[in-house]
């Protein structure tokens, strides 16, 4: 059902046959994670702490790169994940980051799906992770987050998802000034991050696609 492929920048990513949908942009899946998570999210953000949610631990390659994006300023990272549907660890072994992420941080990578889920656990001294699996559409929030890495499979796919119920629970969970980054940027989401009370702001997109979307909760 997973197949491994590249991707045009060379980095690989995952293909389910299932579902007709791959992890990442087919134009490159470190070229995608890069622009929209990591420019247009993780360094929009000015503090010197950060406690990040991701929609869709996946590959954990959103994770890997701001693990080492927070090393290179200094910022300390705490890292909630949602996945309903962890990956095999052999699968994710074979996916071979090396040639997109620093080398020193490889056995970062294999720290962050080896470790134990539904526990908070230092990955490295400027990055504490804890993965949980559960469902969003299920999932009530306790903690407070500046930065939503929303990282989910497409609305056409997952249309529940991208809810304005879903959008609703995370603005709620958001710190003041908080904000939201995904890749998609269709009119449906657009209107439901609104009706969640989001400011939503159109962005430049990645090669393969013209726009993103950073969601803002001005308060």
């Amino acid at each position: 059902m997973l197949e491994i492929k590249k991707t045009l920048d060379g980095s690989l990513t995952l293909y389910n046959s299932k579902l007709n949908e791959h992890y990442h942009s087919t134009f490159g899946a470190y070229t995608e994670s890069m622009h929209v998570f990591i420019k247009n999210g993780f360094q929009f953000i000015t503090k010197n702490k950060i406690h990040v949610l991701e929609v869709g631990f996946g590959t954990g390659l959103n994770a890997i790169l701001t693990c080492e994006t927070a090393i290179l300023k200094n910022t300390l990272v705490n890292y909630t994940a949602l996945e309903l549907y962890p990956l095999d660890l052999k699968l994710i072994s074979n996916l071979n980051y090396a040639g997109v992420i620093n080398p020193t941080l490889i056995d970062t990578f294999s720290k962050m799906h080896e470790c134990a889920w539904n526990q908070n656990v230092m990955i490295h001294t400027d990055f504490y992770l804890q993965k949980i699996n559960a469902d969003l559409n299920k999932y009530r929030f306790t903690d407070f987050y500046d930065l939503v890495y929303f990282d989910a499979f497409g609305p056409d796919i997952q249309p529940e998802m991208w809810s304005s119920e879903n959008f609703k629970k995370i603005y709620d969970s958001l710190n003041p000034n908080g904000i939201l980054v995904t890749y998609s940027s269709k009119g449906s989401v657009k209107q439901n991050l609104r009706d969640a009370g989001f400011k939503v702001i159109r962005l430049a997109g990645p090669p393969g696609k013209r726009h993103i979307l950073r969601a803002e909760k001005n308060e």
